[in-house]
């Protein structure tokens, strides 16, 4: 899965913000004392990459833990509903972000962007019946409650931070304009495919067949290392479908197939959560342009991919 392609240890070339700059420089001056090579150096590398991991997974972490803490201690009669407080929280969070300098201003664009998406989405998957959401509380629109639209900007809040801190590259990335229009087919299908027949294997053929060949050059903390991007995707949406299992056991959210208790979502979902990567990979491209790896580790020139 994972091939180590380089052994060296120069910086992230991804500019990271003040508050990331300095974690790193204090991060390496720990790890630098640790173990350079054999299962002492892997171990190491692999610290780094869950420490950074769980570092640009921090959005989401917040939103899931007010999902649970509100399922668990928020009283049911509060005067202030729980999907209001929830978009309290959710704007506080992303607020915090930008101000803590977790994020930058240029990322915040995207991930605006990934709200309103999302939540287009939403409003007409709830209307379909597709999945359905508690009532009370003022914030919604069409009976969406707006935090909703923050599950989607986390993705994209994840996908920003994990471009910087892993600084990735890519091998034979396919032209942005060919991503767009497959990314404009999924996203229409997800409305189309109710009145339409379901194009979703057709799409992840077209999938499979545009980014099949793409590499992706992953920076941990002395080696970079390089897996099949389509494996990437596959292994991202696997989190967030574990991760909507925890939201909807916390009652955010309601499939049909659960309204008389919960269970486990289904596994076909994931299908959904793949295309819907696809969507997310192809917006943060707008911000972060996929640029090839250095020239000493494939032999060749770095640029940005057309």
């Amino acid at each position: 899965m994972w091939e180590r392609v380089e052994d060296v240890s120069r910086p992230v070339r991804r500019p990271l913000t003040s508050v990331e700059r300095f974690l790193d420089e204090r991060a390496r001056v720990v790890l630098d004392a640790l173990p350079t090579r054999g299962a002492g150096g892997f171990l190491v590398e692999f610290l780094a990459f869950g420490l950074k991991q769980a570092w640009a997974c921090v959005f989401g972490a917040l939103m899931l833990a007010a999902l649970l803490g509100t399922r668990l201690w928020y009283p049911h009669d509060a005067p202030l509903a729980r999907n209001d407080l929830l978009t309290i929280v959710a704007v506080a969070i992303q607020v915090g972000m930008v101000v803590g300098r977790l994020e930058t201003l240029r990322e915040l664009r995207v991930i605006v962007l990934f709200h309103v998406v999302g939540t287009v989405m939403e409003v007409f998957k709830t209307d379909v019946g597709s999945w359905s959401y508690g009532s009370g509380g003022v914030l919604h629109i069409a009976g969406v409650p707006l935090f909703s639209g923050f599950m989607y900007a986390s993705v994209g809040s994840y996908l920003v931070r994990v471009h910087r801190l892993f600084d990735l590259r890519f091998s034979r990335y396919p032209p942005r304009w060919l991503t767009a229009l497959v990314a404009a087919a999924i996203y229409a299908n997800f409305f189309t495919h109710h009145v339409l027949p379901d194009a979703r294997w057709v799409l992840v053929a077209a999938v499979l067949a545009v980014w099949g060949a793409c590499l992706m050059h992953v920076r941990v903390f002395r080696r970079s290392f390089r897996m099949p991007v389509v494996l990437a995707f596959l292994l991202v949406a696997l989190f967030i479908w574990g991760a909507e299992n925890v939201g909807t056991w916390s009652a955010a959210w309601t499939y049909p197939n659960q309204a008389s208790g919960w269970q486990l979502v289904t596994i076909g979902k994931l299908g959904s959560w793949f295309l819907l990567m696809i969507i997310s990979v192809v917006l943060v491209t707008w911000v972060y342009p996929p640029r090839r790896p250095d020239a000493s580790a494939i032999g060749g020139s770095a640029s940005v991919e057309p």
